[in-house]
């Protein structure tokens, strides 16, 4: 039976992340990967969107519970809280992005970063 390679932190971080979201029901999830790119700010940005300011929050609130269960990380920071159109959750090497649906198209942040790696995650069924 073949050893299975171990996950990196990242790794980890990045599946405690997309779990939680696809738990919450978060619309088109994308991880956008800025590793290959010369001096970014951050390794990735996993964005979604909710239908509801209501959706947004749990969203949030669910990414924040299970990375800080299955990690033991807190945020490093964290905006966009009170109105929860677009919230903004920084692990320092991976920054989540949880829009509303008007403004992830409004700020199109896939567009605006088009030179990242782009991935679509499948959603739960």
């Amino acid at each position: 039976m073949p050893r299975q390679k171990k996950k990196s932190p990242k790794e980890i971080l990045t599946e405690a992340i997309v779990d939680a979201m696809l738990d919450k029901k978060a619309k088109n999830p994308v991880i956008m990967d800025f590793t290959k790119l010369n001096s970014f700010v951050c390794d990735a940005f996993i964005l979604c969107h909710g239908n509801s300011k209501t959706q947004v929050e749990a969203i949030s609130d669910g990414v924040i519970f299970d990375v800080k269960t299955k990690t033991g990380l807190n945020p490093w920071h964290k905006e966009g809280l009170e109105n929860a159109e677009w919230i903004l959750i920084d692990y320092s090497d991976i920054v989540v992005h949880i829009f509303q649906d008007s403004k992830r198209t409004f700020y199109n942040l896939e567009q605006l970063w088009g030179d990242a790696e782009i991935s679509e995650v499948t959603t739960k069924e």
